[in-house]
């Protein structure tokens, strides 16, 4: 019994990047596969397919780097709220990470998005991490 899923997810996603792995497999939940979905879709990560054959279900992530620096196209990975300390900001609050270039994955009550989404449609909600 993991008490934080998302930090689990992030501390698995950053120790295959610090060790150059490929691929990594992760347990699945219906918030992993959002936050899954989010990073494909802003090029965080080379690809991704849901395992549900098995109990859990897993994620397999290809993870994506540099072919010439064989550098990560994920540089820092950090929580933001957390069981023992929740962090919500309103629309107007929303965080930037490293101004624009970063995101922001912000748990809202339409669904998971990124800052930038969040502030396009006026919601606030709980940042869950910073990815840049």
């Amino acid at each position: 019994m993991n008490t934080d899923p998302i930090s689990d997810y992030l501390t698995r996603l950053r120790n295959a990047i610090m060790a150059n792995h490929k691929i990594v497999e992760i347990p699945t939940s219906k918030t992993k596969r959002e936050i899954t979905k989010i990073l494909f879709e802003k090029g965080y990560i080379l690809n991704y397919k849901f395992v549900d054959d098995v109990h859990p279900g897993i994620i397999k992530i290809a993870l994506k780097y540099h072919p010439a620096t064989k550098q990560s196209a994920i540089a820092t990975l950090k929580r933001v709220s957390r069981p023992g300390l929740r962090q919500y900001s309103g629309a107007d609050e929303l965080p930037s990470v490293m101004n624009g270039l970063g995101i922001a994955i912000v748990s809202t009550s339409r669904g998971l998005m990124t800052d930038k989404e969040a502030r396009a449609q006026h919601i606030g909600g709980e940042v869950l991490c910073y990815i840049s």
